[in-house]
């Protein structure tokens, strides 16, 4: 089909090519009927305007990339988690309600990427997830709007949305402890410094100590973040461990641990108490209710949207450093014991 170009809608109205650019780029001092008479020659032609000419000369691609972490390569844990799926629903609403579009990408953030952006002209970039530091060097070569989301790098390069994740992590060993348990898991992804997980067994170690409880490295159970790795870490748990309760640090992961668990005869919460993180939707539906560390993954994804936005429309702030609360979500998948 042939492309309408702004020439033929120039044509069409009799005005010049540059009135229509400007009435079109909402520029210009430009009368209502004028407007008029382009929009209605827009909608009778089927005009849709070049957005990658139009960013080559204005050097404005309204175009945010989002990168999301993959476990190894050809790896679809962006879709295997909900979690992801979830905040970019959020990324990709906010930037659509401010005229803006997202670009995903699954492959590291590295000299690759940085490549890719600077083709695709890039007008910021959300990275989720952490990543190597070597990463993060090549990506403070560009000069647009970097946003890490659940990262504790420090850099002054960077704008980061986050939680307190190991607060998060004592919250949910302390609300274990409290009813009653004693002998509790540790399931998480890989445990790399500073990740969002290595933060988590933090907090878990920081409540254990609170309570006098001595803490137990054959408890901590590592695997990926997805449901068939929770299934897993379950019956290693139940083949080498005693254990009363667990912590898992994704709902996803709890949810396979309960699935594994309840396989043969239901045993959460009667026999072991599972909590989550996140407060997926998904937490809603699992059979026992899934209790776990809520998090507004939709506000962490529309902040992170802002932060690109604030920066490109006023260059000269500070760079944003946002926390956002957590707390517990009660279902019925942890039980009291004397």
């Amino acid at each position: 089909m042939k492309r309408i170009t702004i020439k033929e809608v120039a044509n069409l109205t009799g005005l010049s090519i540059a009135t229509v650019s400007y009435v079109l780029n909402g520029k210009g001092n430009i009368s209502e009927d004028t407007q008029k008479l382009v929009h209605e020659a827009v909608s009778q032609l089927g005009y849709v305007p070049n957005y990658s000419a139009r960013s080559l000369v204005n050097r404005k691609s309204n175009l945010i990339g989002v990168v999301i972490p993959q476990a190894q390569p050809g790896s679809t844990l962006m879709f295997e988690n909900p979690f992801y799926s979830e905040i970019l629903s959020s990324i990709e609403y906010t930037a659509r309600k401010n005229g803006y579009h997202i670009m995903i990408s699954g492959t590291n953030a590295d000299e690759k990427y940085l490549q890719l952006a600077q083709q695709r002209n890039l007008n910021g970039i959300i990275i989720i997830g952490m990543y190597n530091s070597d990463s993060y060097a090549g990506l403070e070569k560009i000069n647009i709007p970097l946003v890490l989301v659940d990262s504790y790098v420090d850099n002054h390069h960077f704008h980061t949305i986050k939680i307190n994740d190991r607060y998060g992590g004592y919250i949910a060993t302390r609300y274990l402890i409290e009813r009653g348990h004693r002998k509790i898991a540790f399931l998480s992804g890989a445990l790399h410094e500073s990740s969002v997980n290595m933060q988590r067994l933090e907090g878990y170690y920081d409540a254990l100590r609170e309570y006098n409880i001595p803490g137990d490295e054959r408890r901590i159970l590592t695997g990926q973040i997805n449901f068939d790795s929770g299934m897993r870490l379950a019956e290693r748990m139940v083949d080498t461990l005693d254990v009363s309760a667990v912590f898992c640090t994704a709902d996803i992961l709890a949810i396979g641990v309960i699935k594994r668990l309840n396989s043969e005869k239901r045993v959460v919460p009667e026999r072991i108490s599972v909590i989550g993180f996140d407060n997926l939707n998904i937490a809603h539906y699992c059979i026992p209710g899934l209790t776990t560390v809520g998090q507004d993954v939709y506000k962490k994804g529309e902040a992170a949207v802002n932060a690109v936005l604030n920066h490109i429309n006023h260059p000269e702030n500070a760079k944003e450093e946002i926390s956002l609360p957590v707390s517990i979500i009660e279902r019925e998948s942890v039980r009291t014991i004397a």
